[in-house]
């Protein structure tokens, strides 16, 4: 590369560090909750970037904690051995046998991915489910639907211990019943109840999608709870985001300051959110 080249990145890249300062300063001391679902961890690569990511948010200041999905993990490894699926109104009945599995892809293969990929880029992760340090304990959510759950108490302690030895918490979507019971729970409503515990700053939920989008399928970048409820009663807001949307709402309810509903296969999506004055995705507030 020529001289003049390299002095040209060497500018572009100061000049955005400092117009990313004022928001590296702004979210020092932050509880950033991200939810990371199955369909975004992508590649090794993707999961990699992510990793670094969520490292450089904590070395700026901020507390990250990732709430992660494995839905297309579940799936693959319900084929490999054989045990096949009931529905009861396109929803996945999570028999004793299911829920087994779903223990042992979401607390084993998943969460430890996501965990040494952080060790990898240099920070400390611990992986944890809501059945530990009784993080979430669950309600059953329909008797049809087996062993699915609704949190009913999120106890937030064990996270802020994590935070205050500057280890970032990898948690999956699982809960304990009163009686002892394993539950699994939406990944979705796992980390806005988390987040809600937190009074987290932002709420980032990591899709397959830009973000929200108007009916000319146009991504909206701002909007307001009372917006949401207009566009899901007029219908431009339908299937899979219209549970998206409800975990938003319900977040704000219980106290984060905002959402974020945006891409998690574009690279660097978290940081353009949080550093930069465009931002990402659809951020919802009240």
């Amino acid at each position: 590369m020529k001289t003049q080249d390299m002095d040209r990145n060497w500018i572009e890249t100061a000049e955005t560090l400092s117009s990313a300062l004022p928001y590296m300063q702004r979210y020092s001391g932050a509880t950033v909750v991200i939810k990371l679902g199955g369909h975004a961890m992508g590649s090794d690569e993707a999961m990699a970037s992510f990793a670094r990511d969520v490292v450089l948010m904590q070395q700026v200041g901020a507390n990250p904690v990732i709430v992660h999905g494995g839905g297309p993990m579940i799936n693959a490894m319900l084929e490999r051995l054989d045990i096949q699926s009931e529905f009861v109104n396109g929803k996945r009945v999570t028999d004793a046998a299911t829920m087994e599995v779903v223990e042992m892809v979401l607390s084993g293969l998943v969460n430890k991915r996501i965990v040494q990929a952080i060790g990898a880029q240099g920070g400390r992760a611990v992986g944890l489910s809501g059945k530990d340090a009784q993080l979430v304990t669950c309600t059953q959510t329909n008797p049809e639907l087996g062993f699915v759950g609704t949190p009913s108490v999120v106890d937030a302690s064990i996270l802020e211990d994590l935070f205050s030895s500057n280890i970032i918490p990898v948690i999956a979507p699982l809960g304990a019943g009163e009686n002892g019971e394993t539950f699994n729970i939406n990944g979705d409503t796992a980390a806005g109840a988390i987040a809600g515990a937190l009074k987290a700053d932002r709420l980032l939920l990591l899709t397959d999608v830009a973000g929200v989008k108007n009916a000319d399928g146009e991504v909206l970048t701002e909007m307001t709870a009372a917006q949401i409820r207009e566009l899901t009663a007029d219908g431009t807001i339908a299937g899979g985001m219209i549970p998206k949307t409800e975990t938003a709402l319900d977040a704000i309810n219980e106290g984060v300051r905002a959402v974020v509903i945006l891409d998690g296969r574009a690279r660097n999506a978290c940081l353009l959110e949080l550093f930069t004055d465009h931002g990402a995705g659809s951020l919802i507030r009240d």
